[in-house]
């Protein structure tokens, strides 16, 4: 027994168990703390009083002690092993990584949790201190003289920080990266250095053409900036749904003309299209914006408020801060996740790995990424101030329709997509048979969500405030492929919607079916001053059912744009590849030709014609109905059972949800919706609810 003891080193500390008297399993308890050691037990919280045990210093550390504990055989019966993290910050220089070694079991999970009423946060940065004003004249002749007194440096490389990334090509039509240094200060993302400060420039001229790699500009501003060396671009350069960063090649002073390094603006460059330039020194104007001097490793800052008032940290990891590869079991609880340039959390593989009530913020990519195996998912947690989006969700195998069953689910994410604009979604749904429920979804430049796939459920969301920046947009997205059929959105509120308003109108929707999107199920969900609610671009077999539809302008847009403008496109051959997607599934053969009958006789029946949607039992109050385009008639397409109402403009009923809600309620044919029940819940976890958005919404 001796000696078993030695060679294990803690037996005795496993034993921190919490039990009843009977029947409930136990579980093994490890602690690790900003004041531990790692040659120490861990089965202490805090130090002895002779400082010679107490919680371990690393999170490597305890991992090695919970995979001791699954390989030891008296101890692998327990119900599972916690890790719980003191209050305090660790930095993560090479990220975590937890492999199928480090997987629980069902009924005993491996569990890594913040100690309870502490906040932990993990980082993939550094702070950096010693700012000191800038008093060197050749940095303050190239700076507006407002700054001076404002501006303060560090020197990184004397704090030993070298790596600073590089700047690079990025946008909608380019791999998700950012291999950028950022700084952050009091919790928040600052600004790089940019002209104009807010909103957008905007392209004189083309002399060359769209695609001729320059364009010219308006006024005398980039006068200033002939010593700066890597300028760079952000814009939307053609069109309002694709945006992209550039390098500047050069400047011609004179023909006031910009020439760009390729990869140049996606889609080549529109007079009247927007633009901004950044990482420029001469433009630190404005508090909260910074500047890195790549060959000195110097950095200009212009707090936002007063350094002794919060703390700056840079972003250093360019890999996901905490990995999951191929572990099953694994729960992450009550962590803040952030300051690094790459995922918060990336899960691949296993399954039952869950991500709850953690907070990742001040991401360079996203939240969370999952990518394949089962039954993972993240839950409750808070996702703000991400470079690309939220939580990228897939799973499942479209070939034989096997679902992942991974989810999103009673997620606030808000404020994403801060670097990368476009297709950088709240959530994004991938693969088979997964779910994206109760979130909360605001503030966003372009989609809340975006499905590609089978078999999807999205519901009981609530999303507003999104499709701010952008044109030709949907709050729910999905198009061009037949084949992604058997997607389900219900019960979901979707409100308050933006839209680029450059064309003169909000050009946004709530549930896009763009570019023959076909097979979906649009039931039970509430539409409120949701521009174009429910948009289907010349899809198939799409059903929309049962909805409400309040000041929406149309309710319901139809066309059957694969008979007109899109022909070439949904042509064999097309740009779509709308029949290599048919092959790629072997839509003739089961599980498709069984699931989807009506997919399998495509080619014969008029594919790129609109055929088989439906439109049944919705209420559409105030606002327009209904948009029939491209020769679409009641006899092309099922239209039964539909409403419409009037509420007064300056009646008694002062909230026209409530007063909506109810009038749908009675009209032939109409299933009350579960208003109550859109968008975040209650539950162990997450115990507070936001305000309601705005004050003409009943109370939920």
């Amino acid at each position: 027994m001796k000696t078993w003891l030695g060679g294990f080193g803690i037996m005795l500390a496993l034993l921190l168990w919490v039990t009843s008297a009977h029947a409930r399993p136990l579980f093994v308890v490890f602690y690790v703390g900003t004041n531990g050691n790692d040659a120490w037990s861990g089965k202490l919280a805090e130090p002895n009083q002779t400082h010679t045990d107490g919680p371990f210093a690393t999170l490597e550390r305890a991992k090695e002690a919970a995979r001791k504990v699954r390989q030891t055989p008296p101890l692998r019966n327990f119900a599972g092993v916690r890790i719980l993290l003191r209050g305090g910050t660790y930095a993560l220089r090479n990220g975590f990584k937890l492999t199928r070694e480090d997987s629980g079991e069902a009924g005993a999970p491996t569990l890594y949790s913040n100690y309870p009423r502490e906040t932990v946060r993990l980082i993939g940065g550094r702070e950096v201190t010693g700012f000191t004003p800038v008093t060197a004249p050749e940095i303050l002749k190239r700076m507006d003289p407002l700054c001076q007194g404002h501006v303060y440096q560090a020197d990184l490389p004397a704090q030993g920080i070298t790596d600073f990334g590089t700047l690079m090509p990025n946008g909608q039509s380019l791999p998700s990266a950012n291999a950028a240094l950022e700084l952050f200060f009091q919790d928040r993302p600052m600004t790089l250095a940019r002209w104009p400060n807010q909103g957008w420039a905007t392209i004189a001229g083309t002399p060359q053409g769209q695609n001729g790699g320059m364009f010219t500009y308006q006024g005398d501003r980039p006068e200033r900036w002939k010593q700066a060396e890597d300028i760079w671009l952000h814009g939307y350069w053609t069109w309002d749904w694709a945006d992209s960063y550039t390098r500047v090649k050069s400047i011609d002073y004179q023909a006031h003309a910009i020439y760009t390094t390729p990869p140049h603006g996606a889609y080549g460059y529109t007079p009247g299209k927007r633009y901004y330039a950044l990482n420029l020194l001469e433009e630190l104007d404005s508090p909260g914006e910074w500047y890195l001097d790549r060959k000195t490793g110097l950095l200009y800052f212009w707090p936002p408020a007063p350094l002794t008032e919060g703390h700056a940290f840079v972003s250093l990891l360019d890999s996901p801060l905490i990995q999951l590869e191929n572990a099953s079991y694994v729960t992450l609880r009550g962590l803040t996740i952030e300051v690094t340039r790459g995922a918060g959390v990336e899960i691949r593989n296993g399954v039952h790995d869950r991500v709850e009530g953690c907070v990742l913020r001040n991401l360079g990519t996203v939240g969370v990424a999952i990518e394949g195996g089962e039954q993972n998912g993240v839950a409750d947690c808070d996702l703000y101030e991400t470079g690309q989006g939220g939580i990228s969700l897939s799973g499942g195998d479209r070939k034989t329709l096997t679902p992942g069953a991974n989810y999103a689910e009673n997620n606030c994410i808000h404020d994403y997509s801060r670097i990368v604009r476009c297709y950088r979604p709240g959530v994004q749904v991938d693969g088979v048979g997964n779910i994206v429920a109760h979130n909360l979804i605001y503030n966003g430049p372009h989609n809340a969500i975006q499905l590609s796939g089978n078999e999807h459920r999205i519901e009981y969301n609530e999303v507003h405030d999104v499709c701010r920046e952008t044109g030709d947009v949907g709050a729910f997205y999905m198009g061009r492929d037949w084949t992604m059929r058997g997607n389900v959105i219900r019960y979901n509120y979707f409100h308050h919607l933006g839209g680029f308003k450059g064309q003169g109108f909000t050009d946004a929707m709530a549930i896009y079916l763009d570019d023959a999107a076909s097979g979906a199920t649009v039931y039970g969900n509430l539409c409120y001053k949701a521009g174009r609610a429910v948009l289907i671009g010349g899809g198939r077999d799409n059903t929309v059912e049962n909805n409400l539809f309040i000041d929406c302008a149309p309710a319901v847009h139809v066309d059957a744009r694969g008979v007109g403008w899109a022909k070439r496109y949904i042509a064999e051959g097309g740009e779509w590849q709308m029949y290599e997607k048919l092959a790629a599934v072997n839509y003739l053969q089961p599980p498709y030709s069984v699931k989807y009958p009506a997919l399998a006789a495509i080619r014969e029946n008029d594919p790129a014609m609109a055929k088989g949607d439906a439109l049944l039992h919705n209420v559409c109050v105030n606002g327009k109905w209904l948009e029939l385009q491209d020769g679409l008639t009641d006899r092309t397409i099922r239209i039964e059972g539909n409403t419409q109402e009037t509420l007064p403009p300056n009646g008694s009923e002062a909230e026209p949800v409530a007063a909506s809600l109810a009038r749908a309620a009675r009209a032939p044919g109409f299933k009350p919706l579960p208003f109550a029940e859109m968008g975040l819940v209650k539950d162990e976890v997450r115990r507070q609810l936001p305000p309601n958005r705005a004050p003409d919404e009943p109370a939920r």
